[in-house]
């Protein structure tokens, strides 16, 4: 069985889509509907963007949805997905390829979530850390010690946890998961606290777009990152994508969840190799690849 993954936010790097909108009519015209549906040229920052403008939240994450599946379109008869996933933003990603999700509303909710996220985020200090070499009990246990807004946001890998939450909370938590015997606590160069409480605004603006979305029957099951598990049903991918927001990501569950269902081979579309990456941390041997035209 052939799993297909869709990255998110942090796979970007300029010049992203340019091979695809220069050698696929297909791509060119999705490339061009997108800009229209954005309302600016994502383009040509896709293209010609410097790292800085392609870090803001309003910019990325389309951006890597639109390399992700427009890639996903181009390669045919190649994506022929027995189960798919996306790590956070590229869970939408997944939706469109398994065709749950149609490429137009799938970039609309996906400019609609980056914008709310970009809101919240502004009201107030709010971060993120990356958390290494600790066990995920362990790290749960300190974080919920911490006064004030601190969790879990990420579970990348064995190993690897990124927690979420207010400036003041995740510098005290990674003094005393440093204390612990963490091999690194690295505040992360992100805008806020994702996929943590403090996204209740974003989550709630969110939902009601979702909830008048048409979402269909997918040709395959979605591992969904809220709860590591195959799904098909059209109205739980909804009720999931939305609790998607201010719940983990949790990655290392559907990894193994989705071994554990038969999974014999990865192929990552999209920018980048990071969660091929993190499935070698699983299994070393796993076969991973990425997707090309």
């Amino acid at each position: 069985m052939k799993a297909f993954v869709f990255p998110g936010q942090g796979a970007q790097f300029s010049g992203m889509g340019k091979d695809l909108y220069e050698s696929s009519k297909e791509a060119k015209d999705l490339f061009e509907l997108a800009n229209e549906i954005l309302g600016f040229d994502i383009s040509k920052v896709m293209f010609e963007g410097s790292a800085d403008q392609l870090k803001e939240t309003k910019v990325t994450q389309p951006a890597i949805f639109l390399h992700s599946t427009i890639l996903a379109k181009c390669i045919g008869e190649q994506f022929f997905p027995d189960m798919v996933a996306g790590h956070s933003l590229g869970e939408f990603s997944a939706l469109v390829a398994n065709k749950c999700l149609s490429f137009e509303d799938g970039l609309t909710l996906v400019s609609m979530r980056s914008k709310a996220m970009q809101k919240a985020c502004e009201m107030q200090s709010s971060t993120m850390a990356a958390i290494l070499g600790l066990e995920d009990d362990l790290v749960q246990d300190i974080c919920s010690q911490i006064e004030g807004v601190v969790v879990p946001a990420n579970y990348n890998c064995p190993g690897q946890l990124v927690i979420s939450g207010s400036t003041a909370s995740v510098q005290k938590a990674c003094e005393k998961l440093s204390e612990a015997g963490a091999r690194r606590a690295l505040l992360l160069p992100v805008g806020g606290a994702f996929h943590s409480p403090l996204m209740e605004p974003a989550r709630e603006e969110l939902a009601a777009a979702i909830e008048n979305t048409s979402f269909q029957n997918p040709i395959c099951p979605v591992y969904q990152n809220v709860i590591a598990s195959a799904i098909t049903d059209p109205s739980e991918i909804k009720k999931n994508l939305v609790s998607q927001l201010t719940a983990p990501v949790r990655w290392t569950q559907t990894m193994h969840q989705m071994i554990n269902d038969g999974a014999k081979e990865v192929v990552e579309v999209g920018p980048g190799k990071v969660l091929q990456g993190l499935f070698k941390k699983v299994d070393r041997a796993f076969p991973c690849s990425s997707a090309s035209i």
